[in-house]
């Protein structure tokens, strides 16, 4: 896996360091994408907030790093071993951060976008609390990329890109408190429970593309690719579908 010490070019560095997160924090910005950030994966973080900013000019990117939410009393929750990502649940907790005001972008950190990532916001529907990708998708079981065991759940991967409207009614449920509670698990948050069906709009499945599964030009473009089987920063999947994509904003990236 590629690693810190192999980006001499590039800060990785300020991830690491707490991240204040505060409602009064952020400059105003027209987009706003908080993307995943996993510390075993550092460099799919930075390469996906690259691809962003390679493609829109009026967009804000912030890490969803858990060691800062929890230093800003955010985030409480014990430690999950079923969790296989360390922004599992943290990523539900997108409206409060957002003072439940506006539209706010997530998405995980094993995505690269290829186009304006102003083209998903603008399919942004008021009536609708959250907007996704609404694959059909059962992955294969086993064991994935990193390591963590293969879970099959219904509405696999839509929590994966989410459009939250921050301000709508029913996002006054996913509260602090309610994220942070043990006996709601990650099955209750992925499959959206909090929400009435009528309230989860869809999004074309170019903007969460699922390697290996959807194909071109069946299925029309990519506009995010997600490497949800697993990207080329892991060893065993250096070759993998669309590993030129990623490869080339991590070589644009380094030479800045």
């Amino acid at each position: 896996m590629f690693t810190n010490h192999s980006l001499p070019k590039h800060k990785a560095s300020n991830l690491l360091l707490p991240y204040k997160f505060t409602n009064k924090y952020f400059k105003q910005y027209t987009m706003k994408i908080y993307v995943g950030y996993d510390t075993r994966e550092d460099i799919a973080y930075q390469v996906c907030e690259h691809s962003i900013y390679s493609n829109s000019s009026d967009a804000q990117v912030v890490p969803l790093n858990q060691q800062s939410l929890r230093q800003d009393k955010w985030y409480w929750r014990e430690l999950d071993k079923l969790a296989s990502k360390e922004f599992t649940f943290t990523r539900f907790l997108i409206p409060a951060l957002e003072n439940y005001k506006g539209w706010a972008l997530f998405c995980d950190s094993d995505i690269v976008f290829t186009t304006d990532i102003k083209e998903l916001f603008d399919q942004a529907d008021d009536k609708y609390a959250v907007m996704c990708v609404k694959h059909d998708y059962t992955p294969k079981p086993g064991i994935k990329m990193d390591g963590q065991k293969q879970t099959v759940y219904p509405r696999k991967n839509w929590s994966s890109v989410v459009l939250y409207n921050c301000g709508h009614k029913s996002n006054e449920k996913l509260s602090v408190d309610l994220v942070n509670n043990p006996n709601y698990d990650g099955a209750y948050f992925h499959r959206f429970s909090w929400l009435k069906d009528e309230e989860i709009g869809t999004l074309s499945h170019e903007w969460n593309w699922l390697v290996g599964w959807y194909k071109e030009p069946q299925d029309g473009e990519p506009k995010a690719l997600h490497y949800t089987e697993g990207g080329p920063w892991f060893k065993n999947y250096r070759n993998c579908e669309y590993g030129d994509v990623w490869k080339k904003y991590l070589n644009t990236m380094m030479s800045k």
